[in-house]
């Protein structure tokens, strides 16, 4: 049996890597953004416009992808290796069949941005960009796929060297097709594109390749192929990837949807926001890296048919990943009025922010309460009740409270972020709840 030491020290060393390679998707956004600043406003708005879009289409597949992990994950506890195959196999079928899906929304979204009311200058760079990043979501469902397959077998660091070294070539390939160096055309904010492009496929054909040459996956074949579609098989992954898809599109729809509200209040407010929320996305990546372990360790002990075992792993998940946000709540209190000078040196904005971070302190506690609870229960492949869970935190609560607080009671965007603070906490407790109930019975797949 194991002990609650064993199971922070085996949760934590499936978390980091996961945890830096999130951070390295971010940081190819600061990287894009950093390049393409340089050549001018417009290129940069017209970026920001284009990755929203991307952003919105793209957690569809990334949501879809996530199936995967807890059904191998389960089936190693199991000892049920071709159920490990036959998991990878069709999640290979349905993940390919949602690239080109999503491939073909991007370009027919793209082509709204001219009924935005954006300047022409602006529209016209983010159709011709979005488009670009649009082929790259078939690399990122193809590196998905592996990457979640090996993750549900307990391997999560080869994604993450992998990802560092993505890292290198988007800046490189950035740097050379942006400003047109070494005798290559000046590309400007298309180089960009082109360039995210052109790291997610070295991220695809490095991950394919490591799995498919090394040893320890021989006893699965892991080639590149097509096999014949399993109905049966098909469906239970989609049962599970598809309500992860809109956990994530009601996240993100919310945070943007407040985005628009605070933008009411006024320039100061929204860049407040801008600075708290950016901070605060740093941290939640920790609490992502621990979602995933925490996922991995239940779905292996649910294999093993050991209650007990889900019930500490789950729960140590939860616990290891309140505490850590805990810790950089702390941080946020501490430092509350330095943290936002590092992004502007305008004193009513920093002034605001400052306050906005001190809510963001109980804030991050909850937040990742809820997002390791989302992760526990979808190793137990519970996700519809998480789904709901989600919509009502964010669209019932949240929302609706922020707007009362923010608008009639005049509290402005602090009131929008205790609304969401609000939800969260809801969030938080009902998922808690739900793994305390659903991990004291067994399940099969």
């Amino acid at each position: 049996m194991s002990t609650v030491k064993n199971h922070i020290k085996n949760t934590f060393t499936l978390a980091y890597p996961v945890m830096i390679g999130q951070l390295g998707y971010i940081m190819m956004q600061v990287v894009d953004n950093m390049m393409v600043g340089g050549l001018g406003d417009a290129p940069l708005a017209a970026a920001s416009l284009a990755n929203g879009l991307f952003i919105l289409i793209l957690i569809i597949g990334i949501g879809i992808s996530y199936a995967i992990t807890p059904l191998v994950a389960i089936s190693i506890g199991a000892g049920r290796n071709d159920d490990c195959e036959k998991f990878f196999k069709q999640s290979l079928i349905v993940n390919m069949i949602f690239s080109l899906l999503l491939l073909g929304l991007t370009f027919l979204c793209s082509n709204l941005f001219q009924f935005l009311d954006q300047p022409i200058q602006v529209y016209k760079l983010a159709i011709s960009y979005s488009k670009i990043l649009g082929y790259s979501i078939i690399p990122i469902m193809l590196f998905q796929t592996y990457k979640q397959f090996i993750e549900g077998l307990s391997i999560t660091r080869p994604a993450m060297i992998i990802t560092i070294i993505a890292n290198v070539i988007n800046a490189a390939i950035n740097w050379i097709l942006v400003y047109g160096h070494y005798g290559f055309p000046r590309l400007e904010l298309n180089g960009s594109g082109w360039a995210t492009f052109t790291s997610r496929l070295f991220m695809a054909i490095a991950l394919i390749l490591y799995v498919m040459k090394s040893s320890q996956f021989k006893k699965f074949d892991v080639a590149l192929k097509i096999s014949k579609m399993d109905f049966h098989v098909v469906k239970k992954i989609l049962s599970l990837g598809l309500p992860s898809a809109f956990q994530y599109i009601f996240e993100v729809g919310a945070f943007s949807f407040a985005i628009v509200m605070i933008g009411w209040l006024g320039t100061k407010q929204l860049a407040a926001h801008q600075i708290a929320i950016n901070l605060a996305s740093i941290t939640y990546m920790a609490t992502l890296g621990i979602s995933s372990a925490g996922a991995i360790r239940v779905g292996v002990a649910v294999g093993k048919q050991n209650i007990t075992e889900v019930r500490k792993a789950g729960f140590t998940a939860i616990s290891l990943g309140a505490a850590i946000m805990f810790c950089c709540g702390i941080v946020f209190i501490l430092f509350n009025k330095f943290l936002p000078t590092l992004y502007i040196k305008d004193q009513d904005v920093v002034n605001i922010a400052s306050y906005l971070l001190i809510i963001a302190a109980i804030f991050q506690i909850f937040d990742g309460t809820q997002a390791v609870g989302i992760g526990v229960l979808r190793g137990l492949t519970d996700v519809k009740g998480p789904t709901i869970i989600t919509f009502i935190s964010y669209w019932i609560i949240a929302l609706p409270i922020g707007y009362v607080l923010g608008f009639l009671f005049k509290l402005n965007v602090i009131g929008i972020w205790i609304g969401f603070l609000i939800g969260l906490m809801t969030s938080a407790i009902l998922l808690t709840l739900r793994f305390n109930k659903k991990s004291r019975k067994l399940i099969t797949i």
